[in-house]
């Protein structure tokens, strides 16, 4: 393959994850509408948020290793086709049950698309420079999900049809990133048997330890980010009587923005500084939201969006990093598909949780009280860290 088609190939799988990821966060700022159109509550929000989340589980523990079974283009390719689906079911969306089904979708192109292109890409783009391939992975990824709610938010304020405007552009994105992927040549050399089981959860013991305290911190993080994606238009409406859908959507891009910015710092932190820093992140960022919540401030809320990203993207990268540098290869997909199972559970379920919350005692002592718990979650690594719990890597 020439160098040309290589950058060419690159450029196609990269915005063909960026679009799929886009599409999963395109609801985002427009669940205020959609509670309105369709008469459900906040907490069903937070269950359809979490369905989303359930599918991208499902998904990465089911077909994981599909990429390496039956080749890079092809998953892409139907994970592609899942986000057209799910993207046509938004679309003609007139009831809730439409709604559930097009998350589930997505989730699941999400979970396909993951794994394929970030391989795609590192293999497309020179060995010679991996890290470049791990940036273009890291913004296509968390720039789609970024990119997606704001997207949303403005088209929905500025054009009619807000329901349907942002998933008809969407739609049109996909299908010619499908017809530009058909060209991309293929980069898999050597394929084995395909065999869908449930791929078993794996923890090597030579790492529990500090893959524990990654797994505890950056899932704070993303419980963080989901509550933040959930219900940060209901706060805005609620409580602040915003009722733009920008600025909804920007909540949950600066936050996605910072997720991105802060798993690139990994690279000039060391293993210890990384999550260190992540957890004073996490403990400050969620002060602040739960601070904004008690006195329905928005700059403190766009604070602590930023905040709680770029302290989840640290943690995170710091987790890869300890599973790809201390891990033997043949234990590296088990370990990374734990990692991320761990991750988008605790996307889904605290969001149902403080859904719950919000039934009960309202919207500002749910987060308040929320906040707390991911204070408490970051602390208790921190603690950990304090007392040498962190081991080296080795070099």
């Amino acid at each position: 393959m020439t160098r040309s088609g290589s950058t060419s190939g690159a450029v196609r799988v990269a915005f063909a994850f960026w679009i799929t990821l886009v599409g999963t966060t395109v609801p985002t700022p427009l669940y205020p509408l959609y509670e309105m159109e369709f008469g459900f509550s906040s907490l069903t929000v937070t269950v359809v948020y979490a369905l989303y989340a359930l599918g991208v589980v499902v998904g990465l523990l089911v077909f994981g290793r599909l990429s390496d079974q039956i080749g890079r283009r092809p998953v892409i390719l139907i994970a592609l086709f899942l986000s057209v689906v799910a993207d046509a079911v938004f679309l003609t969306a007139v009831d809730l049950a439409m709604i559930i089904v097009g998350r589930i979708i997505a989730g699941l192109s999400a979970a396909l698309v993951i794994g394929a292109a970030t391989a795609a890409l590192a293999e497309l783009i020179s060995p010679r420079h991996p890290k470049r391939a791990a940036t273009v992975s890291i913004f296509a990824n968390l720039g789609g999900l970024a990119t997606g709610t704001l997207l949303s938010g403005i088209v929905s304020d500025v054009a009619p049809e807000p329901l349907r405007l942002p998933w008809a552009i969407v739609l049109v994105l996909a299908v010619i990133a499908f017809l530009a992927m058909i060209g991309v040549p293929e980069t898999m050399r050597e394929r084995s048997p395909v065999t869908l089981r449930v791929q078993r959860l794996h923890v090597p013991a030579a790492i529990r330890g500090d893959f524990v305290r990654s797994a505890i911190t950056a899932g704070a993080g993303f419980a963080a980010l989901g509550v933040l994606t959930s219900v940060s238009g209901l706060f805005l409406g609620m409580v602040l009587h915003e009722t733009s859908h920008t600025l909804a959507a920007l909540v949950v891009f600066v936050a996605f923005a910072g997720a991105a910015f802060g798993q690139l710092l990994t690279r000039v932190l060391s293993s210890t500084a990384a999550l260190g820093s992540a957890c004073v992140g996490l403990v400050v960022g969620a002060g602040l939201l739960g601070f904004s919540m008690w006195m329905a401030s928005l700059a403190t809320l766009l604070v602590s969006a930023v905040l709680v990203g770029v302290a989840s993207g640290v943690a995170v990268g710091d987790g890869i990093a300890t599973i790809t540098m201390r891990t033997e290869p043949r234990h590296q997909a088990e370990a990374v598909s734990t990692f991320f199972a761990i991750l988008f559970a605790m996307l889904g379920v605290p969001a149902v949780g403080v859904g719950v919350l919000i039934r009960t005692i309202g919207l500002r002592p749910a987060g308040e009280i929320f906040s707390a718990v991911v204070a408490v979650l970051a602390l208790v690594v921190l603690l950990s860290l304090a007392r040498g719990g962190r081991a080296r890597p080795a070099s």
